[in-house]
């Protein structure tokens, strides 16, 4: 299984039709459920999960098509007439949402709180909309809601974000780009996006990258999800005009800053009540500065 979180059960749990998660779990109390971002697992979270698992129940797994979960074939129509390519609900965030409700009603627990980073985020945002009784409260870390995201990225400024363009295109081109040379894609996103370089020490960088390695298909499938069928969910739920209903923590970098754009505004359109914080770490915030993130989390589940 390689590097596990230190003090954590490991559990391999069944979630819906031939996918089960791998999710590491300790502590007791009030359950906390962590979601990790690309390119990583649920590794980012070993210094918070540590740290939360002093006073509440941390489960923290591998997202379907990550880590070591299982990695179910993208039902993609690859009729391209129409861009129905785009719509892999095998990946969508409503399917990986409701993974992770099954993965902790199967723990035991109807009712918990959610914090995810990058594309865990975007699970745990379609997790709230979703499922608001199961959800008590949420975080999500440095990430905007998928439909806001794609309004945002314009122009130049746009280059930042040439992998989602890149893995939204039709099954085949994507995955055989990146598996010629899938060290070099994903740890040009671990090298770019850290503002502390140190936080991802060599054998968990190892760790992620063979991890990666080992799941091109559903990484791609997942940001390709999010360029057709997670937009239509999005925009379906802001002509609804759902909510978020539970307490929102947002911690981000200052995105808006660099594309032009009103962060906190965005999540205000979306949630009843909202923290928002920008922070000065890079990315990988939870590994950079786990003692900070730790304590956010520690004061929304106050709320």
């Amino acid at each position: 299984m390689g590097l596990l979180i230190p003090g954590f059960d490991y559990r391999r749990v069944p979630v819906a039709d031939g996918v089960s998660l791998n999710a590491a779990v300790a502590g007791s109390g009030s359950p906390l459920v962590l979601l990790h971002g690309f390119p990583q697992t649920h590794l980012m979270w070993r210094h918070v999960a540590a740290d939360l698992a002093a006073d509440h129940t941390v489960i923290c797994p591998d997202l379907r098509g990550y880590g070591a979960s299982d990695k179910p074939a993208a039902d993609t129509n690859t009729d391209t007439d129409t861009d129905s390519y785009t719509d892999s609900a095998a990946y969508s965030k409503r399917t990986m949402a409701a993974d992770i409700v099954a993965l902790a009603r199967a723990l035991g627990h109807d009712r918990f709180a959610l914090a995810g980073h990058d594309r865990g985020a975007l699970v745990a945002f379609r997790a709230g909309l979703d499922h608001p009784a199961a959800i008590t409260h949420l975080a999500c870390l440095d990430v905007l809601p998928t439909l806001d995201m794609w309004d945002v990225m314009r122009g130049t400024t746009a280059a930042v974000g040439f992998h989602l363009y890149l893995m939204a295109q039709p099954p085949g081109l994507p995955e055989r780009m990146i598996a010629a040379c899938p060290d070099d894609f994903f740890g040009h996103f671990l090298d770019l996006w850290a503002g502390d370089p140190g936080a991802i020490p060599a054998e968990v960088r190892t760790a992620y990258l063979d991890a990666c390695r080992a799941a091109v298909p559903s990484i791609v499938a997942d940001y390709r999800a999010s360029a057709g069928v997670d937009v239509d969910h999005d925009r379906a739920d802001r002509d609804a005009g759902r909510r978020l209903t539970m307490p929102l923590t947002v911690l981000q970098q200052d995105w808006g800053a660099a594309l032009g754009y009103d962060a906190a505004a965005v999540w205000r359109a979306w949630a009843d009540d909202l923290e928002h914080r920008t922070v000065g770490y890079g990315h990988f915030m939870a590994e950079e500065a786990p003692a900070d993130i730790a304590k956010a989390l520690r004061e929304l589940l106050a709320r």
